[in-house]
């Protein structure tokens, strides 16, 4: 995967607050904030040059990109967060006020004809028949009108974060399911199972909140 692009970008948008909330959440000093950032950023560039290339109509590259970037800041740290705490790192250093905005616009097109389509196009693509750094997924509406299911078969950042040996910490990055929806004021995330925690698929359910 190139550099110059969505990573390029992708950095750009979060790595200062990557750094921030090296201070505010791990408790490292600004110092030492500066330096995992700046060893981060190699890293980064390196893994993101080990991808391969997302193909046209793959919503999830992003994801990946995202996964790189936590990766990359864990791999640069001096002392390995534990899932907790890792999860609070990761929810406050992805939800910049930027983002929030996006998910509250994003929340207005949810369970739409268009959403729907789109949900159901990338059922059918199976991305990761051929890239192993993408999803599979299924997809279900509640027969009662509440929403609906993505099944996910296949996950890229359980691939990738596998090859960093990070797996045992994938589980912070899949809690971020739930910031997100309750960023967009509209839905009510649910999930029994995920492939990280040694479920046979993740299961990510959209229910209309109930005002």
């Amino acid at each position: 995967m190139k550099y110059a692009g969505m990573p390029f970008g992708m950095w750009m948008l979060f790595a200062g607050s990557f750094q921030k909330q090296l201070t505010a959440v791990l408790g490292y000093d600004t110092d030492i904030s500066k330096a995992i950032t700046k060893k981060a950023k190699s890293e980064y560039r390196r893994i993101i040059a080990g991808l391969p290339e997302f193909e046209k109509g793959d919503r999830f590259k992003m994801n990946l990109v995202n996964c790189a970037m936590i990766g990359a800041f864990i791999l640069s740290m001096p002392q390995r967060p534990e899932v907790e705490r890792l999860t609070d790192y990761y929810a406050k250093s992805m939800m910049t006020a930027p983002m929030q905005w996006f998910w509250r616009k994003s929340g207005k097109s949810k369970f739409t004809e268009k959403d729907i389509a789109d949900m159901k196009a990338t059922a059918a693509l199976k991305a990761a028949d051929r890239n192993p750094y993408s999803w599979n997924m299924e997809f279900y509406e509640y027969p009662d009108g509440s929403g609906y299911e993505g099944r996910f078969t296949k996950c890229g950042i359980c691939v990738l974060m596998k090859e960093l040996g990070l797996y045992d910490l994938t589980p912070a990055l899949c809690h971020l399911d739930y910031t997100m929806s309750e960023a967009d004021g509209v839905t009510d995330f649910v999930r029994q199972y995920t492939l990280a925690s040694g479920g046979s698929y993740c299961d990510c359910g959209y229910k209309r909140k109930k005002l």
